[in-house]
């Protein structure tokens, strides 16, 4: 994908805020304290207390998720999880037919040249990718660990009216809302604790994503070395430095 080159310094971007699966946060964290009877297996549990030990099972175990996604009008995505291996995002559809991948392992983010490209266009950056950068990608440090893509927000509260079931398992719902931007969390019911699904919208643009294959063997490999780029090398490489 080439887009229109910009004198705009690039900079790091928040990828859990722009992808879909991303959380926002609002509250005190607390839960609404009349809902302290939806931890799972019925036992008491707080909403803060049941999204901790979500994320803990999250982290843990290994899971692939299908869906939409809010970043890119028409576009799919599919995600695979493995706590050894690491992160990986395939985005189809959109920004072009060919989408582009974003990887993660230690903290570490690596995402596709056109799809970073196309991630800065959304935040108003636009950019020129060469086309013998397009296999290239750029490399940023996410702040923290690569649980951030998938991680409920810890200021969620219970939903009950929303209260589901997802491919048979009774799920316990819980939203987080800040401003124009609104999750909603399916959370398994009973043990395992494993988020289910996850409905989103931003700005106007909806998405719903489905968590399955849980404790299924993964094969994750992040980008070959000579295949990874810096911020600043990426900057170099295509005259924005």
């Amino acid at each position: 994908m080439l887009v229109r080159r910009s004198t705009s310094v690039l900079r790091p971007l928040a990828f859990a805020v722009i992808l879909a699966g991303a959380a926002v946060g609002c509250g005190d964290g607390a839960g609404n304290g009349s809902d302290t009877d939806r931890g799972a297996g019925g036992t008491q549990a707080s909403a803060a207390a049941r999204i901790e030990a979500v994320n803990k099972t999250m982290r843990e175990t290994s899971f692939s998720s299908t869906g939409t996604t809010t970043a890119f009008e028409g576009a799919t995505q599919k995600t695979s999880w493995d706590p050894e291996q690491g992160f990986r995002m395939e985005v189809s559809g959109a920004p072009q037919p060919d989408g582009g991948e974003m990887y993660c392992k230690d903290g570490t983010s690596y995402t596709s040249a056109p799809l970073f490209a196309a991630m800065l266009a959304q935040k108003g950056q636009q950019i020129t990718v060469p086309e013998r950068l397009f296999d290239v990608y750029v490399s940023s440090e996410t702040g923290g660990d690569c649980a951030a893509f998938f991680a409920l927000s810890p200021t969620g509260e219970y939903a009950p009216a929303k209260d589901t079931t997802v491919d048979g398992r009774k799920a316990v719902a819980i939203e987080v809302a800040s401003g124009p931007a609104n999750d909603t969390y399916f959370i398994s019911a009973e043990a395992p604790d494993h988020l289910l699904k996850q409905e989103a919208s931003r700005d106007g643009r909806t998405s719903t994503t489905t968590y399955t294959d849980f404790g299924m063997e993964m094969t994750i490999s992040m980008p070959a070395e000579d295949k990874t780029m810096t911020m600043a090398e990426f900057r170099t490489a295509i005259g924005a430095g």
